[in-house]
């Protein structure tokens, strides 16, 4: 069983995380304050994980 065979979940995957810290970052005046950190921290997670799954894309550690 390959573990990322579906190269269109990734590519969705990356699109939607890097989307959602675009959006943050235009957006962050008008977030209420007790959800700026959850959310930028989720982001973080999603953007360094799509960092991991870019680079194993590249070198194709298969």
């Amino acid at each position: 069983m390959k573990l990322l065979s579906n190269s269109a979940s990734i590519l969705t995957f990356i699109i939607v995380s890097f989307a959602l810290a675009l959006i943050l970052i235009m957006k962050k005046d008008s977030l209420p304050s007790g959800v700026k950190r959850p959310l930028a921290l989720l982001a973080l997670v999603m953007i360094a994980f799509s960092f991991g799954l870019i680079m194993y894309s590249f070198f194709g550690l298969s």
